[in-house]
């Protein structure tokens, strides 16, 4: 795998921010910054990485940042055994961690795809914890995804040895090819930068098999969703391939407490990736005027 000398400097880079490990099933997670906790929550086969841009604003801006690579994901811990990755077991590794934080109860989370799922499972179980939430594409129902993979992900997925197996510049080419879009609105074309795609697919490669199991065991939120009340931001790209578009629209109504709700044309299902520099401001404003 050949990565260019200056990308790999400014990876080198984002890295250099403080690694703690904790000795609860090895959560792996980066914080910058001190003043309200602010918890960055990424989304499947991904890495805290999907935060280095927003994470420094915040860190700017007054608040302690917190982005944790969740389980199976990135550097944290990865079971042995596939039946030991759930919705669930994802959800209590995430709380167990935060807990050891000894964090106040004033939590803003933002979640982005499964990570929004999690944020809202978190905002069910400890209400008086959170403060606000901020939702990324937010993965809160099967239905959202395609027929072919609700299909792909209603057997739990035992024999993997074709993904573990799986070389780098596969998931490069996958992640070159989804991450074009072209000739948006017959006006534009717009592709992943560089190095986000380089970090996308070093993220497949690196995370365990055996997350492709906790899709299929994601609860139906949508029952309980009236229950939550925090000041809620709802943003999310208008072409993401993988979730359902017109699920963003549909979790606004059912949320009770929607403050704002932006969407992003141009982006698919990374718009925190895509155009940082449209989205990070819409969060910025948000924690400003809580």
């Amino acid at each position: 795998m050949n990565v260019p000398r200056n990308l790999f400097r400014a990876l080198q880079a984002k890295m250099s921010l403080v690694n703690h490990i904790t000795t609860n099933n090895h959560v792996n997670f980066v914080q910058q910054g001190e003043g309200d906790p602010v918890i960055l929550v990424h989304g499947l086969a991904a890495s805290l990485h999907d935060w280095d841009d927003l994470l420094p604003e915040l860190a700017a801006s007054g608040y302690a940042g917190y982005a944790p690579d969740l389980l199976g994901h990135g550097e944290s811990y990865k079971p042995e055994s596939h039946r030991d990755y759930s919705f669930h077991s994802t959800y209590d590794h995430f709380s167990a961690w935060i807990d050891s934080l000894n964090l106040p109860d004033s939590l803003v989370l933002v979640g982005h795809s499964l990570g929004g799922g999690l944020s809202l499972q978190y905002a069910l179980q400890h209400p008086g914890r959170i403060r606000a939430i901020v939702l990324v594409n937010p993965f809160y129902d099967i239905h959202q995804l395609p027929p072919i993979l609700r299909l792909a992900f209603r057997r739990k997925l035992v024999n993997t040895a074709l993904i573990d197996r799986t070389p780098y510049r596969l998931f490069r080419f996958m992640v070159d090819v989804t991450s074009f879009n072209d000739y948006i609105g017959h006006r534009e074309k717009h592709t992943l930068p560089e190095h986000i795609r380089y970090q996308t697919a070093l993220d497949y490669k690196r995370a365990s098999s055996g997350i492709y199991n906790i899709p299929r065991t994601l609860p139906d939120l949508t029952s309980n969703l009236h229950r939550i009340n925090q000041p809620t931001l709802l943003l999310w790209g208008g072409r993401d391939q993988t979730l359902a578009s017109d699920s963003f629209p549909r979790i606004g109504r059912l949320l009770p407490n929607i403050t704002a709700s932006h969407s992003m044309p141009v982006c698919g299902h990374v718009p925190h990736q895509c155009h940082p520099e449209k989205l990070n401001p819409h969060v910025m404003g948000f924690l400003k005027n809580l």
